[in-house]
């Protein structure tokens, strides 16, 4: 190879060289240092949004349990006496007083043997009076009085047993009720201890039901209660307990309510739905459709707030039915996104547009 052609060589490399170089001191720099702005970022604008004004409104929650319906009193009255029934007083489904004699068991000369407790009583009281006369003349040992008195005391018990046995021969009712069942006919041998009559009192009812451990917190004795009745009926209560300890096989807590029944309808026994009123407190009704959820699975909703920028709000759900939901938690007014909520982000500007406006 000639000299010039090495010559010429070299100054061809000299020249790519410094190329290189220039372009790696320059336009290199210069992209690094101010970068080109995005494709069309100096003509984004705001996303456009519909809007709907909501303000809050006092709404009474309530807490709905499956519950059932008890009398408010039943007992069974059973024999204290033995004996034969002589008579009933009552018949099946009769109301009846406190107090009331129910039937009347055979006597078998009991009444006899109280006759002769009261004699002995009557005796010895006698007996005593004299004896303490003679004491007071010194002529009578005070062991003599101290012996009577004994004597005495053993037949006043004796005469209240013989007593009261008799008043056991005719049964009484222990409240006002309903004779709700008979377990005897005239003629019956009874024992002490045997079935006679089951009273219910159901002018008043109770009604008890199971409360979830995570709502139990809501619900304090005095609140009003509501109940549907399977008939289309319903009545009115207030709750008169709640359980202090869960039930350890289904973790939830019993609470009992009492209800008024005047036209003593014949629902004891039977279930029903128990709508517990809690107190009143600011919501908003909303279709469910709005709502969505956080990263957490929170529901919640989307507004527009005075900045025009999207607000994501986590709810609690009060009530919830096809027609929409109430909701707490919000702000007394907002600007509910009700088109365009999918599209636009928590924080994000937006130009919201009235939902009356979108629709011309």
């Amino acid at each position: 190879m000639t000299r010039a052609k090495w010559s010429s060589l070299g100054l061809s490399l000299l020249v790519i060289v410094a190329l290189v170089v220039w372009m790696a001191t320059g336009e290199v720099r210069m992209a690094s240092d101010e970068p080109p702005p995005e494709p069309g970022q100096e003509n984004d604008e705001p996303t456009r949004v519909e809007v709907q004004t909501l303000q809050s409104q006092a709404y009474q929650p309530s807490l709905k349990l499956q519950g059932q319906l008890e009398p408010w009193q039943s007992v069974m009255v059973s024999a204290r006496a033995g004996g034969t029934v002589e008579q009933l007083h009552v018949d099946l489904g009769q109301r009846v007083e406190a107090g009331e004699p129910l039937l009347t068991l055979s006597k078998d000369g009991r009444d006899a043997v109280v006759e002769r407790w009261r004699a002995s009583v009557r005796k010895l009281e006698a007996d005593l009076a004299a004896a303490r006369r003679l004491r007071s003349n010194n002529l009578a040992a005070e062991t003599d009085i101290l012996g009577l008195q004994s004597e005495l005391a053993a037949a006043r018990a004796e005469l209240t047993a013989a007593e009261l046995t008799l008043q056991y021969l005719q049964p009484k009712a222990p409240f006002d009720g309903v004779i709700n069942a008979r377990d005897v006919d005239p003629g019956t041998l009874v024992q002490v201890g045997s079935p006679l009559f089951e009273l219910v009192q159901i002018d008043r009812l109770k009604a008890t039901g199971q409360v979830p451990q995570q709502r139990v917190h809501r619900v304090t004795p005095g609140q009003t209660v509501e109940l549907d009745l399977l008939d289309g009926g319903s009545l009115q209560g207030t709750v008169s307990f709640v359980a202090n300890a869960a039930d350890p096989a289904t973790r939830t807590f019993q609470v009992e309510a009492v209800l008024d029944n005047p036209e003593r309808k014949r629902v004891a026994g039977g279930s029903a739905s128990l709508r517990i009123l809690l107190p009143e407190q600011p919501a908003m009704f909303i279709s469910p459709a709005y709502l969505s959820l956080n990263d957490e699975g929170r529901p919640g909703v989307k507004f527009v707030n005075d900045r025009d920028q999207v607000v994501f709000e986590p709810v609690t759900l009060l009530s919830v039915s096809t027609d929409g939901a109430w909701v707490a938690g919000l702000p007394d007014k907002i600007r509910l996104i009700t088109r365009g909520g999918g599209f636009v982000a928590d924080g994000e500007r937006v130009i919201p547009v009235a939902k009356s406006d979108a629709r011309d």
